[in-house]
């Protein structure tokens, strides 16, 4: 079908020395190009002027040698001046089939491309071989936007003989990506795919809903099936896989009788495993490429917490940032906590202190204020008990820096007398030897503090000062005492400093770091919900647009961009504590809120952390 004409018009200049002789226009015609092409083949079709044929498979096709050798480089050196075939009346391609060759004469004397998955490789072939760049891209384009689970190795394979790299690449990680599927269904056609394939997919970070202990397997089998391979190519192969994500009883059933796992590269790096593996609470400081999660992008936890502030639940919830999704991680608390830190380093979930609450009868609940700290291992789906704080701590807060847990302040209930006592001290866990160490106490003592890091350095705001106070107070004493002071550790120093005061005490709130600044959000018995950020150049602090209701007890985290996000908690409505179900975020930026999500249920005293997590 011949276009429509359209011109494009270029104004050009004759000149003769400095003087001006004619000005003329260039006129290009669009649809001449098309025109040109359907009128060699109607001469094809009619077999009129046709001065060479060709033959494969003992099919003829008769074709005009100049249309050839301008469309090919292959027919343009076949049909060289030097050449036998520059004169020859037909010419045999026993290299390609009668499908193949077709299907690359209809693209040279029309423009279009018949192909499908069956003759794909034919079709591939001709062109790779008579050289029909053009034709060969448009074969790279189909097959990567047909990729699925059911052809990714086939045209894995295909595209690897054919060196068509775009094509190979998204095959790869079409393989990748759908691993799980072809390890249950398609085992067969992994089995029979190209090494280099194998070996970008097994160096791939994103391998989602495979276990590493599959992909061992599956490279053993594969050796199995294709060897046997140099020694050098078996390395290679198998250096890619991540043994420390792997149990130490699984790797030696995997090490038993196999040569390839005998060598010394890979009986290094299985030593390794095992080492990482018996390194207890040095795990978190030691990772490496062969102990980190493939494919799994930080997510937002909400651990604990529950619909009513006095009893917790041991629920952790996930967070998706990109589809504001919830869902179960899989794994629940070791113990029913009120209150405790939470934070994350090396991949670890660490769970520190607050108030472990226990039914000591059918209608009474026992609450004591632990110094406990247990950490997760999302690898391994398994809790262990570290080694406890010096002190019980609630209503602390915890900072890591430089893979550091630091406990802050806090305080610890005097049951006997019904009284309980805030705390000035700190203390950092050593994760060498997996104890906690003295830190630098701060000037007095606080609980129901907020902290951050900046620059290396711990700040801390508000809280209550009180030394020693009944467990039952009022609120109006309480809300008389909270401090506003802030005040900040440089961790080579020995002592605190103090820094500009907020524009109002706050109790129970949340410091948060962005863009190089420090936001303190809410509080538990403020009257506004003013926000305001910290200058730490200028010492300063500025008030922000507040929220429209107030809110207490909520999870708090701050994303990669700056931006901070606000889980549940609790406001006032009528004289009442209500738990509220919103997810909201904060543009720092913009000094801007907006609600994002709701919650599954309505949750209040979660605590919220970054953790990659196995899908």
């Amino acid at each position: 079908m011949v276009s429509d004409n359209s011109f494009c018009r270029q104004k050009r200049t004759k000149t003769d020395g400095n003087v001006c002789m004619d000005t003329y226009s260039l006129l290009y015609s669009s649809s001449h190009r098309t025109g040109l092409l359907s009128g060699f083949q109607r001469l094809r079709d009619q077999k009129k002027m046709c001065d060479v044929v060709l033959e494969a498979g003992g099919v003829s096709f008769p074709c005009h040698r100049s249309l050839l050798a301008s469309s090919s480089d292959y027919f343009w050196a076949l049909f060289g001046e030097t050449t036998a075939e520059r004169s020859a009346d037909s010419i045999r391609l026993p290299a390609l089939t009668p499908e193949g060759l077709e299907a690359i004469l209809d693209f040279l004397y029309s423009g279009w491309l018949s192909i499908s998955s069956s003759t794909l490789p034919v079709v591939v072939e001709a062109a790779r071989y008579l050289q029909v760049e053009a034709a060969l891209s448009i074969c790279e384009r189909f097959m990567a936007d047909g990729l699925t689970a059911d052809n990714c190795c086939y045209y894995a394979n295909l595209a690897e003989q054919h060196f068509l790299l775009n094509a190979l690449e998204a095959a790869n990680q079409t393989i990748a990506k759908k691993m799980a599927v072809l390890l249950q269904k398609s085992r067969v056609d992994l089995l029979g795919l190209n090494f280099p394939s194998l070996m970008a997919v097994l160096d791939a970070d994103e391998i989602p809903g495979a276990k590493e202990v599959d992909l061992i397997r599956l490279s053993l089998d594969w050796l199995d099936e294709n060897g046997p391979l140099p020694l050098l190519k078996s390395n290679l192969l198998l250096s890619r896989l991540r043994f420390g994500l792997v149990a130490p009883s699984d790797l030696s059933d995997l090490c038993h009788g196999n040569r390839a796992m005998a060598t010394p590269l890979i009986r290094s790096q299985l030593t390794r495993a095992l080492e990482y593996h018996h390194m207890g609470s040095t795990q978190p400081i030691a990772q490496s490429r062969q102990s980190t999660l493939r494919g799994s992008p930080n997510r937002v936890l909400l651990v604990g917490g529950g619909v009513s502030p006095d009893w917790p639940e041991q629920q952790v919830l996930s967070f998706d940032t990109s589809s504001r999704k919830f869902s179960s991680p899989g794994f629940v608390l070791p113990l029913r906590l009120r209150n405790p830190c939470v934070c994350s380093v090396g991949g670890f979930l660490f769970v520190i202190g607050g108030e472990d609450m226990k039914n000591s009868n059918e209608k009474s609940v026992t609450v004591s204020t632990s110094s406990q700290a247990w950490r997760y291992d999302p690898r391994f789906n398994h809790w262990k008990k570290m080694e406890s704080m010096l002190e019980r701590r609630v209503q602390f807060t915890c900072c890591v820096v430089e893979d550091v847990i630091y406990a802050i302040g806090g305080r610890q209930s005097n049951l006997d007398s019904m009284t309980y006592t805030s705390l000035a001290s700190g203390e950092y866990c050593d994760m060498a030897s997996g104890a906690w160490r003295r830190a630098a106490a701060m000037p007095c003592p606080l609980h129901g503090h907020a902290s951050t890091v900046l620059d290396k350095s711990i700040y801390v705001s508000g809280g209550l000062p009180a030394h020693q106070c009944g467990i039952h107070g009022s609120n109006q004493d309480v809300n008389r005492e909270i401090s506003r002071e802030c005040l900040s550790w440089d961790l080579t120093a020995t002592v605190w400093e103090k820094r500009a005061s907020m524009s109002i005490p706050r109790f129970g709130h949340r410091l948060a770091t962005a863009h190089g600044y420090i936001y303190a959000l809410l509080g538990m018995y403020e009257q506004f919900c003013d926000i305001e950020r910290y200058d730490p150049q200028s010492n300063h602090w500025t008030r922000l647009k507040p929220l429209a209701n107030g809110l207490f007890s909520y999870g708090m985290l701050t994303l990669a961009c700056g931006n901070l996000l606000v889980f549940g908690g609790r406001r006032w409505s009528d004289g009442q504590q209500v738990t509220v179900r919103n997810v909201l975020e904060y543009d720092t930026k913009k000094d801007q809120w907006r609600e994002i999500a709701q919650l599954p249920r309505p949750l209040t005293g979660t605590e919220c952390t970054l953790l990659p997590l196995p899908d």
